[in-house]
C-alpha cells in the first residue's frame, strides 16, 4: 500500500487498521476511531450544508475541546482548510484573522457568537456554528446528519490543510500556508523521534489552535494511531489530574507551563508516573529549570525547536539523553535536526558559521511552508527560495548540537557590548526565589541600552531587588548584569506561554 498523501487518506488508513482503537478522550468520554470517523462524517455533511467545499477556509475559535479535532478531520474530508484562530482574540484580532484568511464561516463557543459577530463585519463569513459549553461534541449537529455520507474529496500534498498565524510580535499576524505535505512530514519525523505507538496516550496541553497542538499533539496522535487526549483550556491542576486519570504518556508544552505545573502543590512523581516522553519549546529554557522539575518528578524535560513556519518541531532532543550545555554562551541544546530537515547557520556577512560560531538559523525541506497567505512581500523576506530564516540566533558545534542564543530583535546593546537576554534570565533561574524571568533593554543615554529584568518570585519566597542583582553580578560580566530589577505579579505572555518581551520593553 502506497503511503498516504492528505491528513483525511492518512486518517481513513489509521481507521481502517484499527477501528476500535480509542483515538479521542476527553473528560472521561472516548471515541474509537470509527466513532470518530462517523462523528467527523456527519459535521462534514453539516458543513458540506453551509456550502463549504474544497479549499474553503473555516475558522476554529476554539478551546482544546473535542469539537476542535472532529472539525479538522470533517474539514479535511470536504478539502477543507482550517484557520486556527486563539479563542481569546475578539473585535479586531479576530476581525484580522478573518478578513486576511477570506474564512466562509465560524465554529466557537455559542456563549461567544453574538459578542463575536460584529468581528466578521466586512468579511466572508457566512455563518457561525456554537459549541455548547456543556456539550464539546456537538451531539445535536452530528446527531442531525447521522449517516450521511459526503464523498472525501481527493487532496494532495500540497493542498491546505490549515492556516496557522503567527503571534504578531513582529507586526500584524501572517497566516503560514501548512499543507498535507508538511503536517504529515512532522507526523512522520517527530512521532519516529519520540518512539510513538498505538499505545501511547498524547496530552494535549499545547493549545489545538497553535502549531504545537494542531501538529505535535492532535494531528500526531489522530493520524499516527494513538489516543489524544483533551482537558479544556490548560489548568496545571486539571493537567495533572488528566495525564494521571488516562495515563498520558507523551506531552509537550511552554515551560512556562511546567513552571505552573511546580505550583500544584499536591501534585508528585505519581501523578505523572504514566509520562515517558516530554518535551517543551517555544522559548529558550534554562538548566535550572530542567534540574528544578527533574528533581521534583523524576521526569527528563526535553528540548525541542519549530516555528510556524516549520509546521512545528524540526529539531529535537533525543529521547532519554541529556541536553549539552555550551561552555560559551550557556545555553542547553535545543537538540539535533530531525532526519530530512535542511539546517544553515548563517552569520551577518551572509556565509555558512564555523562550528561554535553564533549565526542566524535557516531552515528548509518539507515542513517548511510554502509561504505566508497572500503576502508575497512577506514570503520573499522570510522565505527566499523556500528557505526560511527563523530570526533566531543559534550555534551548532561539531557534534550536530545546535544551541539557541536568542532571538535577533531581543539583543541588548551595552556601551557597544551585546547581551543576550537569555544568558542574564538562566542566571536568575538559579536563584531559588525565582519562579519566572524576563529581561529586556531599556534606552540609556550614557549606555545605548540597560539591562532591565521582571521578576515573579516562587510562592512563599522572598528577595529583593538589591539581592537579585547581586546574584547576577557574581556570575556576569559586571555590563551583563541588570541596572534595574522590577517584582511583578506576572508577566505578559502569549495565548501559548511565551513571555512578551514587546509588551514589557513598552
Amino acid at each position: 500500500m502506497s503511503a498516504p498523501t492528505s491528513l483525511a487518506s492518512a486518517w481513513r488508513a489509521r481507521v481502517l487498521a484499527a477501528p476500535d482503537h480509542v483515538a479521542l478522550s476527553h473528560r472521561g468520554r472516548r471515541w474509537s476511531a470509527a466513532e470518530l470517523d462517523a462523528d467527523a462524517g456527519a459535521l462534514a455533511a453539516a458543513l458540506a450544508g453551509r456550502g463549504v467545499g474544497p479549499g474553503d477556509r473555516v475558522a476554529l475559535h476554539l478551546q482544546n475541546v473535542p469539537a476542535f479535532p472532529l472539525a479538522l478531520l470533517a474539514l479535511w474530508r470536504l478539502g477543507a482548510v482550517g484557520v486556527l484562530a486563539n479563542p481569546m482574540y475578539r473585535d479586531r484580532e479576530l476581525h484580522h484573522l478573518l478578513a486576511d484568511s477570506g474564512a466562509v464561516g465560524v465554529i466557537t463557543a455559542a456563549s461567544d457568537v453574538e459578542a463575536l459577530r460584529s468581528a466578521a463585519a466586512s468579511t466572508a463569513v457566512g455563518w457561525w456554528l456554537g459549541v455548547a459549553d456543556d456539550d464539546p461534541e456537538l451531539t445535536d449537529v452530528v446527531a442531525a446528519h447521522a449517516g450521511a455520507v459526503v464523498p472525501e474529496h481527493p487532496v494532495g500534498p500540497d493542498d491546505l490543510a490549515m492556516l496557522t498565524y503567527t503571534s504578531g510580535t513582529t507586526g500584524p499576524p501572517k497566516g503560514a500556508m501548512n499543507t498535507h505535505a508538511n503536517v504529515l512530514a512532522t507526523v512522520e519525523r517527530f512521532g519516529a523521534w519520540i518512539e510513538l505507538t498505538p499505545d501511547d496516550v498524547v496530552y494535549a496541553a499545547a493549545p489545538l489552535f497553535h502549531i504545537t497542538g494542531a501538529v505535535a499533539s492532535a494531528a500526531l496522535a489522530l493520524v499516527g494511531g494513538a489516543t489524544l487526549a483533551l482537558s479544556g483550556r490548560f489548568d496545571p491542576a486539571d493537567a495533572v489530574t488528566t495525564i494521571e486519570a488516562e495515563g498520558a504518556t507523551f506531552t509537550i508544552a511552554s515551560i512556562t507551563a511546567f513552571h505552573a505545573i511546580e505550583q500544584v502543590a499536591w501534585a508528585g512523581r505519581g501523578h505523572l508516573a504514566s509520562l515517558r516522553a516530554v518535551y517543551t519549546g517555544g522559548a529558550p529554557v534554562p538548566q535550572a529549570s530542567l534540574d528544578r522539575f527533574r528533581d521534583r518528578f523524576g521526569i527528563a524535560i526535553h528540548n525541542v525547536y519549530g516555528m510556524t513556519e516549520s509546521t512545528s518541531a524540526v529539531v529535537a532532543v533525543p529521547l532519554g539523553v541529556a541536553a549539552p550545555v555550551d561552555p560559551l554562551s550557556g545555553a542547553v541544546a535545543i537538540g539535533r535536526a530531525l532526519p530530512g530537515v535542511g539546517i544553515e547557520v548563517v552569520t551577518d556577512a551572509g556565509s555558512p558559521a564555523a562550528p561554535d560560531e553564533p549565526g542566524e538559523l535557516v531552515l528548509s525541506g518539507s515542513q517548511v511552508v510554502p509561504g505566508y497567505w497572500r503576502n508575497p512581500e512577506a514570503t520573499a523576506r522570510t522565505m527566499p527560495e523556500g528557505r526560511l530564516h527563523t530570526g533566531d540566533v543559534v550555534v551548532a558545534d561539531a557534534d550536530g548540537w545546535i544551541y539557541l542564543v536568542d532571538r535577533l530583535k531581543d539583543q541588548i546593546n551595552v556601551s557597544g557590548y551585546k547581551v543576550w537576554p537569555r544568558e542574564v534570565e538562566d542566571v536568575l533561574y538559579e536563584h531559588p526565589a525565582v519562579h519566572e524571568a524576563a529581561v529586556v533593554g531599556r534606552p540609556d543615554d550614557y549606555r545605548g541600552e540597560a539591562v532591565v529584568a521582571h521578576v515573579v518570585l516562587a510562592a512563599g519566597r522572598t528577595a529583593t531587588p538589591r539581592e537579585l542583582i547581586a546574584h547576577t553580578r557574581t556570575r556576569l560580566a559586571a555590563y551583563k548584569a541588570p541596572r534595574e530589577v522590577h517584582l511583578v505579579a506576572e508577566l505578559p505572555k502569549t495565548a501559548t506561554g511565551k513571555i512578551r518581551r514587546d509588551d514589557l520593553r513598552a
